[in-house]
């Protein structure tokens, strides 16, 4: 069994869409966890996800999750629920950085569905 602590000090790193941040916490096809950074007025396209169960919990910031018919604003101390199948998009309306755990279960990679959006970019979990 692995006990090692993870960071954004020695997790995997990647960008997407130029300007926004993650860093894998815990990367494992049952459960994954990821912190990302998303500046403002970034976002990420509309997509759904077949299997993944997927929980967002601001650290830091006011980020905005879109949906279909919606649009859901949320603040630091507190995380969304997205269920499988569920289309949305993470979008940063703010004046600041919002920083959040992204918790998905299974992992999304290879599990997500990108809808008609040009207006914003992938997601590198869009693989």
């Amino acid at each position: 069994m692995d006990h090692r602590i993870s960071g954004i000090d020695t997790a995997e790193h990647y960008t997407w869409g130029g300007v926004c941040d993650g860093w894998h916490l815990l990367k494992d096809p049952t459960l994954s966890v990821i912190q990302e950074r998303v500046p403002p007025g970034a976002s990420e396209t509309s997509h759904f996800h077949s299997q993944a169960r997927q929980f967002f919990y601001v650290l830091s910031g006011t980020a905005t999750m879109e949906f279909e018919h919606e649009a859901v604003t949320f603040a630091a101390g507190q995380g969304l629920h997205v269920p499988p199948g569920t289309r949305h998009r993470f979008a940063n309306r703010s004046d600041a950085d919002v920083v959040f755990l992204v918790i998905s279960s299974p992992t999304t990679a290879g599990d997500r569905t990108n809808l008609p959006d040009a207006a914003a970019p992938s997601h590198p979990e869009a693989k």
